[in-house]
C-alpha cells in the first residue's frame, strides 16, 4: 500500500465510520464500511467513481464478474442493473469504500473548459462500467476531500466542487479517458444507446416489444441488440426486467406496498410470474426476502463503492 492510501485510510479511521453507508457534509461524496464478506446483493449502477482504501468486493455485471481491492476505483458511467458483494472484510480490518457521484454534464463541463479532446479506441462500444488502478494524483485528491470536514460551510462547498472537477480530469486524462468521452457524446455519436436507456427507464413498468426501443432511438432491431449488450451487458428487455424487480423490492422494502400490489405498480399481468421472476434474481420469493432482509441487524444494501 503506498503512503498516500495509507494517510487517506489514516484520515477516514477518525471518521468513526458507523457500519454501512455514511453521508457527508459534501453531497456528492460517501463513504462505506463493512465489518464482514457480505452475501450477493442485486442493485442498480448509477453514474460514479468509488475507490477502495482497504478490503476486496465482487461485482457481477451481466454474464462479467469483477474483482477490485485496495487502490482499486471502480466508474459507473450510465445505471446498470448489477449485483455486488463484499469478500474481503474482517471486524478488525474492514472494507472501506469512498463514492464519488458524477454526471455527464460534469465530464462534458470539464473537457470544455480544459479543451480535452480523446477519441474512443477503435470506435467500439465500451461497456458503461470499468475498474482502473488509481494512482497518487487520484489519491491525492481524496485526501483534500476528507480534509475539509469541519471546514466551514462556504469553503467546503467552494473547495469541494473544484477538487471534483480535479478529479474528472485526471480520469478524463488517464487510460480510461475515452470511456468517459464515449459515455459524455454518445447521444452526438449516434450510437442511440443513450436515448434506449432513457426510454426503458421511463416507460419500464409498461408492456412494450423491441420494436419499439429500436424505433425511439432511431437505430434497426439488429443493431440495437448489439449495442445495448455491448455497454450494459444484458439485453434491452432484460434491462427492463431488473429495472421493474429492483423497484418492486425497493416498494416493498419501504412499507408502502404488498408484493402482489408492488408487482402490479411495476408493470406484472401475472404475480406467479413476478414471484418467479424475483427468487431468480435475489434468492428467495418476496415475502420471505423482505422478512429476512429486516431481521438482519444491520440490513445490507447494494453499494457500488
Amino acid at each position: 500500500m503506498g503512503k498516500e492510501l495509507e494517510q487517506l485510510l489514516s484520515y477516514v479511521g477518525s471518521f468513526n465510520l458507523r457500519e454501512g453507508r455514511t453521508e457527508t457534509s459534501i453531497p456528492f461524496f460517501s463513504l462505506i464500511r463493512r465489518n464482514r464478506p457480505t452475501a450477493i446483493i442485486p442493485g442498480v449502477l448509477t453514474p460514479s467513481f468509488c475507490l477502495i482504501l482497504q478490503g476486496s468486493k465482487k461485482l457481477h455485471l451481466g454474464e462479467e464478474t469483477v474483482y477490485y481491492s485496495a487502490g482499486d476505483y471502480l466508474v459507473s458511467l450510465i445505471d446498470i442493473p448489477a449485483s455486488g458483494q463484499v469478500v474481503g472484510a474482517t471486524r478488525q480490518s474492514p472494507y472501506i469504500g469512498l463514492r464519488i457521484d458524477i454526471t455527464t454534464e460534469e465530464i462534458t463541463s470539464v473537457m470544455t473548459d480544459a479543451g480535452i479532446h480523446v477519441q474512443p479506441l477503435d470506435g467500439k462500444l465500451s461497456p458503461g462500467a470499468y475498474v482502473g488502478k488509481s494512482d497518487e494524483h487520484l489519491q491525492l485528491l481524496f485526501i483534500k476531500l476528507v480534509e475539509l470536514r469541519g471546514k466551514p460551510e462556504a469553503e467546503i462547498r467552494f473547495m469541494s466542487s473544484l477538487i471534483k472537477r480535479e478529479m474528472i480530469f485526471r480520469l478524463l486524462t488517464g487510460d480510461y479517458g475515452h470511456l468517459f468521452v464515449q459515455r459524455a457524446f454518445m447521444d452526438q455519436q449516434n450510437e442511440g444507446i443513450g436515448q434506449a436507456i432513457e426510454w426503458i427507464k421511463e416507460n419500464y413498468n409498461r408492456t412494450f416489444s423491441i420494436e419499439e426501443v429500436a424505433k425511439s432511438s432511431k437505430m434497426s432491431v439488429s443493431g440495437l441488440h448489439h449495442k445495448f449488450k455491448a455497454v450494459t451487458t444484458m439485453a434491452p428487455l432484460q434491462y427492463q426486467k431488473q429495472l421493474r424487480l429492483q423497484e418492486a423490492r425497493r416498494l416493498m422494502l419501504n412499507g408502502s406496498v404488498n408484493a402482489t400490489a408492488a408487482a402490479l405498480e411495476v408493470g406484472y399481468e401475472s404475480p406467479a410470474q413476478f414471484s418467479r421472476e424475483y427468487r431468480r434474481l435475489f434468492g428467495l420469493p418476496p415475502l420471505q426476502d423482505i422478512k429476512a432482509f429486516h431481521r438482519k441487524p444491520i440490513p445490507e444494501a447494494f453499494e457500488s463503492s
